[in-house]
């Protein structure tokens, strides 16, 4: 029975049956008793394994094929109308020639299959901030993820009325999970998102980076808003204050670690805390008082499995330990548990790697094999997160004091400083960089950009997004956020890190917020403001205030490297390159002089 009378919904829904032609169709309400009833299904198929429900309870396994195992870059697409709007980052393809590959592909893909029908809703339910998308697809795995992962059921068709055209179609079938066949492709101008021939999350759960960023980025270009790639996290002082910050990273550098921080044992002791309103997507709007808002969109948290424990992220670890879904993780035999590297040094020996071989961990381990993959995953209500901000579901979201940039420098970039304006600000993360770790296949050290951690999720021309940031920040004037760049990875010629990370980042993320409230001082440099070394905390640390003297640190030789490197960037995006940006490069370049 239909959930909905929205005529714009049926009629799409009517197309998507009468194109892929399943054999049944059933409406996601929800509801305990129909997502048991699913989870009890996926279990009996073999698709998904029950775990040990005492000490795992609600806590289910799901492997996908070896071919399918994260988000495919190069199959990804955004079919603007024109070429140019998508911008050279992103691979386009003209929207009615893929509209008629995809059609031939989707003919009767979902014969003898159960087409799902997920409403859900991007942020909490009756906020303004909060956009819905319906997804159909033949997939028992997507129905129990997007569960986690929005807020799905009837509601969402609450939200969205009866007669709002404002929803983003969503198309997924695993069809035969081919490779050669798999595409992810977004339809900007169209509210809609094709995905075929992956059963991987990243891939085809759709309300993820394909509504919430590629899709959304768009909306708010359009609308007025700004759809990041940023964790939300507030810091309450003593008194009961707690202010938010938002910041963005490229992959492996300490997005979720830093929106779960754990503050360190002289910042407890007095009373501080650190609460977790996202970890890694942002919808951001101007509030009626003038100031930036944020809203996490998500309901929950889709981590990589691998190198999260006790130490590195026990609130992470915590979050996974009820309802969740574990995806390409290995499985202890002996206990029904799961196990990933990094997770401790106790690899299971009767195990089942995450293509589902027994083996036996010693000799599989010894052979420089993993037994999780290196991007297995962890689908965990947010609900579960020891350190969730109470402010998580509010309707307005919380208000933004910092937005903070930061990449993986060995050497170039300082341990924190702060932009001279918006407009310097959004210089700063436009030139955004990480340098390759030996993880990555590749040369290491080779410097990649990736603006604002946004380069793969920017669903337009990058050149129009940062055009759209700078007018942004005239709107905000006086009330914009301050805007930061962090560098927790400078090392020493050893190679190690000097700053101990962690925990520990509260400590520059205290002086970041004195800079926001005007309590600190700082010194001027060729690239910003910089802290006074002595004005960041180092009490029962190892380091000493000549470390970070050492860590703020400016070689005006390697800025004036960075200076070229970044000259070839820019050029990448010819007459679109807004004129504040290269001004911007103009008076680096005369500071480096």
């Amino acid at each position: 029975m239909a959930l909905t009378n929205n005529k714009n919904v049926l009629r799409w829904l009517d197309e998507m049956i009468a194109l892929t032609k399943p054999a049944h169709v059933e409406w996601i309400d929800g509801s305990d008793e129909q997502l048991q009833k699913l989870r009890d299904e996926a279990i009996s198929t073999g698709e998904m394994i029950k775990l040990n429900q005492e000490e795992l309870p609600g806590c289910l396994y799901h492997r996908t094929r070896p071919n399918d195992v994260a988000r495919v870059e190069d199959r990804t697409f955004i079919c603007s109308i024109k070429k140019e709007d998508a911008g050279p980052t992103n691979n386009w393809c003209d929207p009615q020639e893929m509209h008629e590959k995809l059609h031939g592909m989707y003919d009767g893909v979902m014969k003898g299959r159960t087409m799902y029908v997920i409403p859900y809703c991007m942020g909490p339910i009756g906020s303004p901030f909060s956009k819905v998308g319906v997804e159909v697809t033949d997939s028992i795995y997507v129905v129990l993820n997007m569960d986690i992962m929005t807020r799905m059921g009837a509601d969402a068709f609450k939200q969205l009325g009866d007669e709002s055209n404002d929803f983003v179609r969503g198309l997924h079938s695993k069809a035969d999970v081919d490779p050669e066949g798999r595409y992810i492709v977004h339809f900007p101008e169209e509210n809609t998102i094709c995905s075929i021939n992956s059963a991987y999350g990243g891939n085809v759960l759709l309300g993820k980076k394909c509504f919430a960023l590629r899709i959304a980025s768009y909306q708010g270009k359009q609308e007025g808003w700004m759809a990041e790639h940023m964790l939300i996290l507030g810091v309450e002082n003593p008194q009961g204050e707690v202010k938010y910050i938002t910041a963005a990273f490229p992959s492996a550098c300490g997005k979720t670690n830093l929106a779960m921080l754990i503050p360190p044992e002289i910042y407890k002791e007095k009373g501080y805390k650190v609460w977790t309103v996202g970890d890694d997507i942002a919808w951001m709007r101007i509030g009626p008082d003038g100031r930036l808002w944020a809203i996490n969109p998500e309901n929950g948290f889709f981590g990589v499995a691998p190198g999260t424990n006790t130490k590195s992220n026990p609130n992470a670890l915590a979050t996974t330990r009820k309802g969740t879904i574990f995806t390409n993780v290995a499985i202890n035999k002996d206990n029904m548990t799961v196990w990933w590297e990094g997770l401790d040094k106790n690899p299971p020996v009767n195990a089942i790697e995450w293509k589902g071989a027994e083996v036996n961990g010693k000799e599989y381990t010894a052979e420089g094999n993993k037994l999780a993959h290196p991007n297995s995953r962890f689908t965990a209500p947010a609900v579960n997160c020891p350190c969730l901000s109470k402010e998580f579901d509010s309707p307005n979201g919380v208000p933004v004091s910092a937005i903070v940039f930061g990449g993986r420098r060995a050497k170039t970039a300082p341990l924190v400083y702060q932009s001279r304006s918006w407009q310097h600000g959004v210089f700063v993360g436009s030139i955004m960089a990480s340098e390759t770790t030996a993880a990555a296949t590749g040369a290491v050290g080779v410097v990649r950009r990736d603006p604002m951690a946004m380069l793969p999720f920017c669903g337009y021309h990058m050149g129009d997004y940062w055009k759209h940031w700078l007018e942004m920040g005239e709107k905000l004037g006086d009330k914009a956020p301050k805007i930061f760049n962090v560098n927790w990875f400078r090392t020493d010629d050893e190679g190690h890190f000097i700053w101990p990370g962690f925990g520990d980042n509260l400590r520059v993320l205290m002086w970041i917020l004195d800079r926001c409230e005007g309590k600190a001082d700082a010194v001027e440099t060729p690239i910003g403001f910089e802290p006074k070394a002595e004005d960041i905390n180092i009490e029962g640390l190892d380091i000493t205030v000549d470390t970070i003297r050492d860590l703020l640190n400016v070689d005006k030789d390697l800025w004036r490297e960075e200076a070229k490197g970044i000259h070839e960037f820019y050029t990448k995006f010819g007459d679109k390159l807004p004129k504040e940006l290269q001004d911007e490069l103009a008076t680096l370049e005369a500071n480096l002089k």
